[in-house]
């Protein structure tokens, strides 16, 4: 009998913090961010019943097929699906993803897929599971079973929704739904102004080299991880008070921490926006992120008009930025 499950969860905002969810130093040190989630989703549907198993990520234009879960490459653009099946298996099916955010745009949407496939793939078994568990299956997903490097703000975050402060230790995560004011939110999102560059990237290899940096005690790296843990807290502070020019502010102190990690962290076509942003009285931006490509996002002026046209001008595209008040779920 064919049985079809469905599932989706929203991609992020990193406001602030990212980087410390990574190990080894949120294993050794602690790491704390603050994200907010928004209406970009990643959606995964599970066929049952049907001969063999067939993988087909639709946004990344790739599909496969193998007798059964052991079949299908480690790598690739369907690594993720690959996993899924691997750890949840479910016999003969088709499992079907796709996303709203692009490829290697720093939205966290690898994550949002990990939670919807945990989600979907855990119906189709005939398991309920508690939000948390889902979120720690996700980060299972990625991590282990299909060894990609990275934190975990971008599972939490899909799962749950909403603004939120993480704080990680690994193992443990404390996650602490942050209440903003609704005018001050809906304020937040008329100014929002989310730039994907047209170059996209794919953070394992700038993680690595980060990564690899601070465990060989790196001065600038150490500082600049130890930094952005507390621009986030701050910026946790910032958001519930309602302040504007303190929340832009710290997306720009982030921003400028952050390309203390790794010497690519910022390129020219990232470079080029700041400057237009600027030109136009951004109160402070960021990329999305682990940056060096991808997406970075402003809290632009008053009037964010003449800044989004600017961004057009230069051959970029603006996405759409509504606040997801909630994480995975069916669809």
């Amino acid at each position: 009998m064919t049985k079809v499950v469905r599932a989706s969860a929203p991609v992020r905002l990193d406001f602030a913090g990212g980087w410390t969810d990574v190990p080894p130093f949120s294993a050794r040190e602690g790491g704390t961010v603050v994200a907010g989630a928004i209406n970009l989703h990643a959606r995964a549907e599970v066929r049952t019943g049907d001969a063999g198993i067939r993988l087909v990520a639709r946004d990344l234009g790739a599909e496969a097929e193998a007798a059964d879960a052991a079949g299908f490459e480690r790598h690739g653009p369907l690594a993720l699906l690959a996993a899924g099946v691997r750890m949840l298996r479910v016999g003969a099916c088709t499992v079907q993803t796709d996303s709203d955010a692009p490829p290697g745009s720093g939205l966290g949407s690898s994550g949002a897929l990990d939670v919807a496939l945990v989600a979907a793939l855990s119906a189709a078994r005939g398991e309920s599971l508690a939000t948390r568990d889902i979120a720690d299956l996700a980060c299972r997903l990625e991590s282990h079973e299909a060894g990609i490097a990275g934190g975990r703000q971008d599972q939490f975050v899909a799962a749950f929704g909403g603004f939120l402060r993480l704080r990680f230790h690994d193992p443990h995560a404390d996650v602490q739904p942050l209440r903003l004011d609704p005018a001050f939110a809906a304020e937040l999102e008329r100014r929002m102004l989310l730039c994907y560059t047209g170059a996209s990237r794919f953070s394992g290899a700038t993680i690595t080299r980060v990564m690899r940096a601070y465990e060989r005690g790196d001065r600038a790296v150490t500082g600049a991880l130890a930094a952005l843990r507390d621009i986030a807290e701050r910026m946790a502070e910032a958001l519930v008070a309602g302040d504007l020019a303190k929340t832009g502010e710290l997306l720009t102190e982030n921003w400028r921490r952050q390309q203390r990690l790794d010497a690519a962290m910022c390129t020219p076509e990232m470079s080029r926006l700041e400057d237009v942003m600027r030109a136009h009285d951004a109160l402070g931006g960021k990329a999305s992120g682990s940056g060096a490509g991808g997406c970075m996002f402003f809290l632009g002026p008053d009037d964010p008009a003449p800044a989004a046209d600017a961004v057009r001008g230069l051959g970029m595209r603006l996405l759409p930025v509504r606040w997801a008040r909630t994480g995975v779920g069916p669809c």
